[in-house]
C-alpha cells in the first residue's frame, strides 16, 4: 500500500511540474480540412494569437479525408501532454456517430474538451448557369428535372443540409461527395456539380460574386454579412442548421493544463483583432465558460445531429 501511495504521489507531482512548465515547445494544432477550408482558416487566426500567448509556436498541420476521421484517429492516439490539439467540428463529433456504422474513435470517450469556439453559418449556392435565381425556383426546377441535378457534400453540414432541404422540398438528386470544400466550389463553378452548401469560411469570397448564384442561409435569421439572401427556412419550413467549430485534446489530459489552453484561448477569442478576421470569414465566436460546459454540450451535439441525420432519412455508410 506504501509503495501504491508513493507512486500516485509521484505521478501527480510530475503532472504538476510539467503543467507549471507547459508549454517548453511547439503545440501542433490539427485540422480535419483540407486547407483554404472554412475551419483552417479559423485555425490559422487562432493559432497566431495562442502563439503569441503561450510564447511558443502553434503550428496548424491539415489531416483531410474520410469526413474528419483521419485526423480524429491520428488525436485520439496521441500523447495526452497538450502537445496535439485538435479544432474541428460537429462532422467528427456529433455527426459520424450515425453517418457510420463504426467508427475508430469514440468522440467522447477519447477525447478532452478545452473549448468550443463558436459558429460557421452555411449558404445554398448554384451554378450560376442554372435558370434560377431563388431558392424557390430552384426547388421548382429540381422538381421538373428529378435525378439530373448533382450536388457536392465535403463535410457533413453540407451533407445533412442537403438531404433535409431534399426531403423537407421533395426533390431528388444525385450526390458527389469531396475531399475537401476548396474542390467542391471550384467544380460547382465550372459546372460538374449544381448544387452546394457551402460554409461562409471558405465560400465568401464567391458568395459576393456573379461566379455563383447564392440563393439561401441556413440559419433561422439573415446574416449581416448577406443581409438581401434569405433563410432556406423561408422557402423550406422548419429549416434551421449550423455547424460548430471547438478545440479538443486525447483523452486524459492533466486538467490544469486544459484549464491554462482553456483560458488563454478564451483570451484569444476575447482580442477585437481576432473577433474581426474571424467575423470577415462569417465566423460567429461564442466559445464556452469551462472545459465542462464544452464536454456537456458536445454530447447534447451529438444527440442532435443524431435526430436531425435521421428526420433527413440518411443511412450510415
Amino acid at each position: 500500500m506504501a509503495t501504491f501511495v508513493g507512486t500516485i504521489g509521484l505521478l501527480m507531482a510530475a503532472g504538476a511540474v510539467s503543467a507549471q512548465t507547459y508549454p517548453s515547445g511547439p503545440i501542433t494544432l490539427v485540422v480535419p480540412f483540407a486547407a483554404g477550408s472554412g475551419t483552417d482558416g479559423v485555425a490559422r487566426v487562432v493559432a497566431q494569437k495562442l502563439s503569441d500567448r503561450l510564447k511558443q509556436t502553434v503550428i496548424v498541420d491539415n489531416k483531410p479525408g474520410a469526413s474528419a476521421q483521419i485526423a480524429a484517429v491520428h488525436v485520439a492516439g496521441a500523447k495526452p501532454d497538450g502537445y496535439t490539439l485538435m479544432m474541428t467540428t460537429n462532422t467528427s463529433h456529433s455527426a459520424n456517430p450515425s453517418l457510420f456504422k463504426a467508427l475508430r474513435y469514440d468522440p467522447v470517450k477519447d477525447f478532452t474538451p478545452v473549448t468550443l469556439v463558436g459558429e460557421l453559418p452555411f449558404a445554398v449556392v448554384v451554378n450560376p448557369k442554372l435558370p434560377v435565381k431563388t431558392l424557390k425556383e430552384f426547388v421548382d426546377y429540381a422538381k421538373a428535372n428529378p435525378g439530373k441535378l448533382s450536388y457536392g457534400t465535403p463535410n457533413s453540414t453540407s451533407l445533412v443540409a442537403t438531404e433535409t432541404i431534399k426531403r423537407l422540398a421533395g426533390i431528388n438528386m444525385l450526390q458527389v461527395p469531396y475531399k475537401s470544400s476548396p474542390q467542391a466550389m471550384t467544380d460547382l463553378i465550372g459546372g460538374q456539380i449544381d448544387f452546394y452548401v457551402v460554409d461562409f469560411g471558405s465560400g465568401m469570397s464567391m458568395l459576393k460574386t456573379d461566379k455563383v448564384k447564392t440563393l439561401a442561409v441556413t440559419t433561422a435569421a439573415p446574416s449581416k454579412l448577406l443581409p438581401h439572401v434569405p433563410p432556406v427556412g423561408q422557402t423550406v419550413p422548419g429549416f434551421d442548421l449550423t455547424s460548430w467549430n471547438g478545440i479538443f485534446g486525447p483523452a486524459g489530459m492533466p486538467k490544469p493544463i486544459v484549464d491554462r489552453l482553456n483560458a488563454d484561448i478564451l483570451a484569444v477569442l476575447a482580442d477585437k483583432e481576432v473577433q474581426d478576421k474571424l467575423a470577415a470569414q462569417g465566423f460567429q465566436v461564442g466559445p464556452s465558460a469551462t472545459p465542462q460546459d464544452f464536454a456537456k454540450y458536445v454530447v447534447a451535439q451529438r444527440d442532435h445531429w443524431s435526430m436531425l441525420i435521421k428526420q433527413a432519412g440518411i443511412q450510415p455508410e
